[in-house]
């Protein structure tokens, strides 16, 4: 696989050693992410996602150890490279146990070390599946209007609630579209304070300010002619909010303490789970920063509104997460998957998986059961019964979702399916095929 736009987060205290490092991953194309110490690394990590780590065990302030074990506790955490002296090898095969990618000792050979880089980075998703985010009508709804945007260069803004996926849709548009071989940039703009942000954003020139010893690229640089995706950009302090503006205006940008401009060509995507009208009218977000991001915008659903998907997505977090020491767990018993439908997800896909993620690694049977899932309720027998198919799973969460709408459009069949997000004919053949009277609604 090649390194051309790929981000790298080096972790390296030694002047010499992270020259070398930066100099031969840019000549093969990487764009390096270069902190000097476990702290500034771990507030660059948070804030971004670089496509793999390459981490140094020993640092001036902590260790490796605890950078890797912060960081793979967060979302979509990257792959992990280690570098060690011979006598700490012991210490490096223990990380790769506890889920980090590789390591290679020092001094090592910098063609081997390279191909070591590549091996670990995610080859990247290409999917032209109509349902890649799910069966539900609503996010059907959302992945064609990403196949409909894909292509051009407006900006984007995703708004939904917490969890529910907008970084995932912004992935997909990026991965579906002409930029998918260029760089992909995600930043948490509430997970760096301001005074640090504008250098990460825009970057700075070296001398440009106490510390900066070399010059530095930022994201928007960074970016190139890819995507260049700013969650939480209502937590944006009004100064920045300024330069975004005049970012998206101007198409480039200055360094801090730089004098030439340099051209922006990425495409930004936004995001935020917090109401941008109210956000603007409060003064929190600027109105004409607004007119700027939502070019296009997209809604994002909870995930109580699409419970077609929670099966789905249960079923794939099962198979991404359970161990290899947990082969005798055959799934999940139908109470629990009864149970999971019925539960409204305030938390939503991030909710879900957690919950998986704990239910796989604590239940005590065959079946995940209720209480597997949901602890704070009542105890439910270890014997599941019959498992039912997912098409009979699949159809009950219909029926419920159906019956639901009914109710709220108080047995109108045309309103019912435009909350539902279907057609009125789609929804009377599935209300024929599930047995669903209009009397739903009493």
């Amino acid at each position: 696989m090649s390194l051309t736009g790929r981000v790298i987060g080096l972790i390296e205290d030694d002047a010499i050693m992270g020259e070398s490092l930066v100099q031969s991953l840019g000549l093969e194309g990487a764009y390096v992410d270069w902190w000097r110490c476990g702290d500034e690394a771990l507030r660059g990590l948070k804030a971004t996602s670089p496509d793999v780590v390459i981490c140094d065990i020993r640092l001036p302030d902590t260790s490796g150890d605890r950078v890797f074990r912060e960081i793979s506790a967060t979302r979509n955490a990257p792959p992990f490279l280690f570098m060690t002296a011979f006598g700490e090898i012991d210490q490096a095969v223990h990380l790769i146990r506890a889920g980090g990618g590789d390591y290679v000792t020092k001094p090592f050979d910098m063609p081997h070390f390279v191909s070591r880089v590549r091996a670990l980075i995610r080859q990247p998703v290409h999917s032209h599946d109509d349902a890649i985010l799910g069966a539900s009508p609503p996010m059907r709804a959302v992945e064609a209007m990403l196949q409909k945007v894909c292509a051009i260069a407006s900006p984007v803004l995703l708004i939904g609630e917490t969890g529910s996926g907008k970084e995932i849709c912004a992935r997909r548009l990026h991965a579906i579209s002409p930029r998918s071989s260029s760089p992909w940039i995600a930043v948490n703009c509430a997970a760096l304070p301001p005074d640090l942000l504008e250098s990460e954003l825009f970057g700075h020139e070296r001398g440009a300010f106490t510390g900066a010893h070399a010059l530095h690229r930022g994201f928007a640089e960074r970016a190139g002619d890819g995507t260049l995706f700013l969650d939480e950009v209502g937590e944006l302090a009004p100064t920045l909010q300024a330069k975004l503006l005049r970012l998206l205006e101007e198409k480039s940008f200055y360094r801090v303490g730089g004098e030439r401009p340099i051209p922006f060509k990425a495409r930004i995507v936004c995001a935020s789970n917090i109401d941008v009208e109210v956000a603007t009218r409060s003064g929190k977000l600027r109105p004409d920063l607004l007119h700027r991001i939502n070019t296009i915008t997209v809604r994002v659903p909870p995930l109580r509104e699409r419970a077609e998907d929670i099966v789905s997505l249960m079923e794939m977090f099962l198979d991404q997460l359970k161990p290899s020491s947990r082969t005798m767990l055959r799934g999940f018993a139908t109470t629990a998957l009864d149970a999971a439908v019925e539960h409204d997800w305030p938390g939503n896909v991030r909710e879900l998986r957690n919950r998986v993620e704990r239910a796989t690694a604590l239940a005590e049977g065959e079946w995940i059961m209720p209480a597997d899932l949901f602890p704070d309720l009542a105890s439910t027998p270890s014997v599941p019964p019959h498992l039912k198919t997912l098409s009979e799973v699949r159809d009950e969460a219909e029926r419920k979702q159906i019956s639901r709408a009914l109710r709220q459009s108080e047995g109108h069949p045309a309103a019912a399916a435009a909350l539902l997000g279907v057609s009125r004919t789609t929804l009377w053949e599935k209300m024929r095929r599930l047995g669903i009277s209009v009397d739903e609604a009493n």
